[in-house]
């Protein structure tokens, strides 16, 4: 097993389960599905899934050549990701989404679910970081990325029992308190980007 650093893979496991934040991220899952059936919820996971680890798998051996060659940095990611998120808490506060999202011909599963939530600025940054620290790190970073999601993928698909539990109020007051903290996160995952574009 010397093809694998073993450290590594346990160092990208824990930042990209922490930062994907599964457990803290069922709840918007919830308020961005109410009205869909369990099948289509889970559909929508599984998308969501797959989505984001595609994206953490390619951007590990892609992402910083592109990055370059376009002339982005970290903190302009961070501030895009920042932005995207506040739009979706300022449509969640005005009860902008009483209806799924997917009837509005938009797909949660890419947007906000897989990007930026699982696959966000911050574990994008991570990947890189970790894929930097030795030249034979990528197939280690790979599987870390993929045992974190796997792990994630499973408490999404737990959070479909919630739903039953807390009833049609409850969804109502999770999803204006959801806007509300999903747009503090964007704030400080905008101001992250700030922080590194202007002041370091």
């Amino acid at each position: 097993m010397n093809f694998l650093d073993i450290p590594v893979l346990t160092r990208t496991f824990i930042a990209v389960f922490v930062l994907a934040d599964a457990l803290g991220n069922a709840p918007v899952l919830l308020a961005l599905t109410k009205g869909m059936e369990l099948d289509e919820r889970n559909r929508v996971v599984d998308r969501a899934s797959l989505i984001a680890t595609a994206v953490l798998l390619a951007f590990s051996y892609v992402g910083q050549p592109i990055l370059d060659y376009l002339e982005i940095s970290i903190g302009s990611l961070q501030i895009a990701g920042g932005l995207l998120l506040l739009l979706i808490a300022l449509d969640m506060l005005r009860g902008e989404l009483d209806e799924p999202l997917t009837e509005q011909g938009r797909d949660v599963a890419i947007t906000p679910l897989a990007l930026p939530l699982l696959a966000g600025p911050g574990t994008l940054t991570t990947v890189l970081l970790m894929v930097s620290e030795s030249p034979t790190a990528h197939l280690s970073v790979a599987i870390g990325i993929l045992a974190a999601l796997v792990v994630s993928w499973f408490i999404f698909r737990q959070a479909n029992r919630v739903a039953h539990w807390i009833g049609q109020e409850g969804a109502l007051i999770a999803t204006k308190l959801l806007g509300f903290l999903l747009a503090a996160l964007a704030v400080e995952i905008g101001s992250a980007g700030i922080r590194q574009l202007f002041l370091t």
